[in-house]
């Protein structure tokens, strides 16, 4: 590793200084009141509703809303992290980790497909990194009919992405410089020649990260009387690197026929350096231990994916289809560290760490819809997900100016294998004005553990039932009610049955469990939706209570060592109110404003060190003004607050931060945007642990302001995609 000198040399200089909305369109005014009622209603199916010409443009079904993000101005310089702190419903920490309603067991997907780059350790990271520029929309799915997968307790956020089917040639570029380094650009084009569509895209972009950390910590050692108190400060930089190609073909031998297959490939670089102090005394502050650490750290995360599809149309919601994916994930990471020990005097220590995770996945589907007399329509479905993943951990420990030697008592070989065969029915019905969508879904799950170094082989087999139902009460053209509920399933990450006992520090350690069961939850809503003269109003009521909760649960090793490891323990439930609005102001201003008010209770009896059943409320919003000075002029300010949310065994600070954006079209094809993210470096992270016997404030203090200026061009014209493709699961698809 060459580049891990001139690292760790920085590093060590380091430790020895640490003590959605949506721009209305001016050529397409606002309908002065409802759109005409449709033709024998009593006879239809509710399709949805779509509200255009406010920000965002919001598209609503039976199980589903749909947000644009093609207004906000932060999505077109930023990342995904960026375009879905701006939706309803959505929270984004600082670190970039997603939750749905406070709920972080929140399951992505791309065109309605599961993504490897989402899923485990890194799933914050990728969204981070990942363009947001050519999301056409974010669909949040809290209570998802039986169609879809039921992983993720919280529900589902579908990226749908940017599709053309222009005839001839046709595309864009942009191009985007920011402030501290960062970049990013990209490119894509579409060419149809007859019954071929042609397209692909590139992307890069890097980002230089920065960030101050500290942790203080208080804990009652087994058998001892008084707490041991601990100190950690951080302070690490580093840069991102990402590579994106995509390149795809349909082909249409006629007008209801469609075969297409895609290609795509990512590659992720993440290199930092860092400078960690800790220091532990007793109660009455005698210093017991001092220690401060270098770290290197590089990984490179390449991901191949192949898509296959087919559907054929035979009328009117009637039709087949077919995918195949198959994905690859490969994750190296080398992590160096230089180990200097003060107190209590002892030789320091170079350690080599490689981890390599290899996964495999496999999807395949099929979906088969059909409707029947009396408006009623029939969905049947088959689907399989296969996983095939393989962690391997080399550890390498030698004197301070090393070199390292294999320490084959924290190396391992994990091998995790998972298969979930799925059946699924939905069954839609009118009645009037009521539509009900009624849907089950049966999963048969096998999992095979082997931890090839400890010689354990474990399997286990699981049976499931997932019912769904979703009601739909039309008042009148503009105003409805609407009821869910769904049971859901929050399986754990591979790593978490990993029972080897992994070392990250000399004072930390963690350890998976093998005798992990799923979480489930049951999840009802009870919503109002209401859309006049270019305004909307959604209000939901939500309940969710789950069982099997999958925690942390921390044991003491003695000599001030701790071990994280994973258990089913407690319970939760939670309920709230969810408010959003859309509209128009004076002056060609427009608005979009959501709330949600939230109460949670987590019982943490048995996560250790005194945890008891917690209970807590919070509020989470946003709010967003654009202003179309002129025709060619878009300006926008964002204003997000993230209340404190209850953790098991503490709780996590409120955050609140202020994006602007300005965007000139030069002509119809020539954009150039500014955006300012973070503007007042607001943007902080606070965690709190406070138990009887454990106490732990963590402060996160990343440099997340940034300045970018960017530029845009397409080319080409004509029609967009037949929508009769785009991406629609579920008991209804989206409004058009």
């Amino acid at each position: 590793m060459s580049w891990c000198p001139s690292w760790l040399a920085l590093a060590a200089a380091l430790a020895a200084s640490v003590p959605a909305v949506a721009e209305p369109d001016p050529a397409k005014p606002i309908p002065a009141g409802p759109a005409p009622a449709r033709p024998d209603a009593s006879q239809q199916t509710v399709k949805g509703v779509t509200v255009t010409g406010e920000p965002p443009p919001v598209r609503t079904s039976i199980d589903r809303r749909s947000y644009s993000v093609s207004g906000d101005l932060q999505a077109t310089t930023g990342s995904i992290s960026d375009a879905l702190r701006n939706v309803p419903s959505v929270e984004v920490d600082v670190n970039g980790n997603v939750s749905l309603r406070g709920d972080p067991n929140v399951t992505i997907m791309v065109d309605g497909k599961p993504s490897g780059m989402f899923r485990g350790e890194g799933k914050a990271q990728a969204l981070q990194s990942l363009p947001a520029d050519q999301i056409e929309r974010v669909e949040v799915i809290t209570n998802p009919s039986a169609a879809f997968s039921p992983e993720g307790s919280a529900g589902i956020i579908n990226l749908v992405m940017k599709k053309t089917d222009k005839p001839g040639l046709s595309g864009g570029a942009r191009a985007n410089l920011g402030s501290s380094g960062r970049q990013n650009g990209g490119a894509n084009v579409t060419y149809k020649d007859g019954r071929f569509t042609w397209s692909g895209s590139a992307y890069g972009r890097h980002d230089s990260l920065k960030q101050v950390s500290a942790m203080t910590k208080s804990f009652v050692a087994s058998g001892a009387g008084q707490p041991t108190d601990e100190a950690r400060d951080n302070i690490g930089s580093g840069d991102v690197r990402l590579a994106n190609l995509r390149g795809g073909v349909d082909y249409d031998p006629d007008a209801k026929t469609r075969f297409s297959a895609e290609v795509n490939y990512r590659s992720l670089t993440y290199d930092s350096l860092s400078a960690l102090a800790v220091r532990q005394a007793t109660a009455a502050g005698d210093v017991v231990l001092a220690d401060d650490t270098a770290n290197a750290l590089r990984e490179d995360r390449d991901t191949l994916e192949t898509t296959l599809g087919y559907r054929r149309k035979m009328g009117e919601d009637h039709e087949v289809s077919l995918s195949f994916v198959r994905e690859l994930n490969d994750d190296d990471r080398s992590r160096v560290a230089l180990r200097h020990v003060r107190i209590p005097a002892a030789a320091g220590a170079y350690e080599d760490t490689e981890q390599r995770d290899h996964a495999w996945r496999t999807q395949l589907k099929a979906d088969y819809s059909r409707p029947l007399a009396g408006g009623v329509k029939l969905k049947l479905g088959y689907e399989f997900d296969g996983d095939d993943n393989d962690y391997r951990v080399v550890f390498g420990r030698g004197p301070e100016g090393g070199p390292a030697a294999i320490d084959p008592g924290r190396s391992n070989l994990f091998k995790f294998d998972q298969q979930v065969h799925a059946a699924y029915a939905t069954y839609e019905r009118p009645f009037g004005r009521l539509t009900t969508l009624a849907g089950l879904r049966a999963e048969v799950t096998r999992i095979d553990l082997n931890q090839v170094t400890d010689g354990l082989k474990q399997g286990d087999d699981d049976v499931r039932l997932y019912p769904s139902l979703h009601l739909s009460w039309r008042l009148d053209e503009g105003r409805q009610f609407k009821a869910s509920y769904s049971r859901r399933v929050q399986r754990p990450n591979p790593q978490d049955y990993n029972p080897f006992r992994i070392y990250y520090d000399p004072q930390t350690f963690r350890a998976g469990n093998p005798d992990l069961k799923p979480q489930t939850t049951d999840s009802f809503e009870l919503g109002y939706e209401q859309r006049q003269r270019g305004t909307m109003y959604l209000a939901t009521l939500y309940y969710r209570s789950g069982r099997d909760a999958v925690n942390d649960v921390t044991r003491d090793l003695g000599g001030g060592v701790l071990l994280q490891t994973r258990e089913n323990v407690g319970s939760f439930q939670a309920a709230g109110l969810e408010l959003t609005a859309n509209g128009r102001l004076p002056g060609r201003l427009t608005y979009s404003l959501s709330g949600n008010a939230l109460w949670s209770e987590i019982d943490a009896g048995d996560l250790g060190f005194g945890s008891t059943r917690r209970s807590g409320a919070s509020v989470f919003g946003r709010a967003t003004l654009n202003w179309q000075a002129t025709a060619r002029d878009f300006l926008q300010v964002q204003g997000i607050v993230n209340g404190r949310r209850l953790t098991p065994q503490g709780h996590i600070e409120p955050i609140g931060f202020v994006n602007l954006g300005y965007r000139h079209k030069f002509n119809d094809r020539i954009s150039g945007v500014v955006t300012v993210q973070d503007a007042f470096a607001s943007f902080r992270f606070r965690s709190v642990i406070d138990t009887p016997l454990l106490r732990q404030t963590v402060r996160g203090d990343p440099q997340n302001r940034a300045v970018f200026v960017g530029l845009s061009y397409t080319f080409g014209g004509g029609r967009p995609r037949d929508p009769g493709f785009d991406y629609g699961q579920g008991g209804a698809a989206p409004g058009n």
